[in-house]
């Protein structure tokens, strides 16, 4: 089990992250759902657990937009209290030095390309997001995916399929 948890942190982290914006929210997300994968499945066998542990981050996931569209409806009713935005913290690979050798020109054409990638999933609609990036980034099966988005194989299909032609059109200046 530690092994499975160790190999799909980083991303599943990364996946919470676009998904909800914040870092320390996406931290959180992250180790309840590897919580509640030990805690309920730890029994099942290894095969399984990537699909559950994908559905229990999206349930997760599902469970911050809930609780941030009540807490907001609080906000709203309640304009006297100030709420401090978060600060974004940058991510520590991008503040990694460049390997040496490397065409600064390449790095900064691939760094604008990789930023715009990542503006243009987190513009997704969640559905979407969820469905490309475990389809694309985790590699889950169609029926796995469904399994962990908690829909049908036709809706992960739609998503996908969405999410990718949204893509092609957002991203054709970096990738032709």
């Amino acid at each position: 089990m530690d092994s499975f948890l160790a190999s799909v942190e980083r991303r599943a982290f990364r996946i919470a992250q676009m998904a909800v914006g914040s870092t320390e929210d996406a931290l959180d997300i992250v180790q309840d759902a590897m919580f509640g994968l030990v805690k309920r499945y730890a029994d099942k066998p290894p095969s399984d657990w990537k699909p559950l542990f994908y559905r229990i981050l999206m349930s997760r996931i599902r469970d911050w937009y809930r609780r941030r569209s009540v807490r907001n409806r609080w906000r709203a009713w309640l304009r006297n209290i100030r709420y401090e935005d978060r600060s974004e913290e940058t991510d520590s690979i991008e503040t990694l030095p460049a390997p040496p050798g490397g065409n600064p020109d390449a790095q900064v054409m691939i760094g604008d390309a990789m930023a715009a990638l990542d503006r243009a999933i987190q513009a997704l609609p969640l559905r979407q997001q969820q469905a490309f990036l475990l389809r694309a980034w985790e590699g889950l099966s169609v029926r796995e995916t469904a399994k962990a988005m908690k829909c049908t194989s036709g809706s992960v299909k739609t998503h996908y399929s969405r999410a990718v032609h949204t893509l092609r059109d957002e991203l054709g200046e970096h990738w032709p």
